[in-house]
């Protein structure tokens, strides 16, 4: 039973990986390819993780999974939180279509002396 629901999860795990792939390549900007890569990616590869959890049980393999899912569910989103606060500081524009752009409107009240 164990084998079973753990092959799901690695399968539900490659699916979001594979959407996070293809959100790499089709969306416009480094912003909404970060959203895609990180949501995307660490969702399925935390579930790729827990599946061989499934499978091996709390052996020292198991135990290695754990330690990796803890591990990319705190750097990655770090990493991409990271990324996208240097490219928006070099000037790498939002896409046309955006809306609005909160960072750079929370920046230009902090520089004109109002409190956040």
């Amino acid at each position: 039973m164990n084998e079973i629901i753990g092959f799901i999860i690695i399968g539900i795990g490659l699916v979001f990986d594979l959407f996070g792939c293809i959100g790499l390549v089709r969306m416009p900007n480094v912003y909404t390819r970060l959203q895609a890569a990180t949501k995307c990616v660490t969702l399925g590869t935390c579930s790729i993780l827990f599946g061989v959890l499934c499978l091996s049980g709390f052996d020292s393999t198991g135990l290695k999974a754990l330690i990796c899912i803890a591990f990319v569910a705190v750097t990655s989103p770090t990493a991409a939180h990271a990324i996208a606060r240097a490219s928006h500081k070099f000037g790498v524009s939002v896409h046309k279509d955006a809306v609005v752009d909160r960072y750079d409107e929370e920046v230009d009240h902090h520089e004109e002396g109002e409190t956040l």
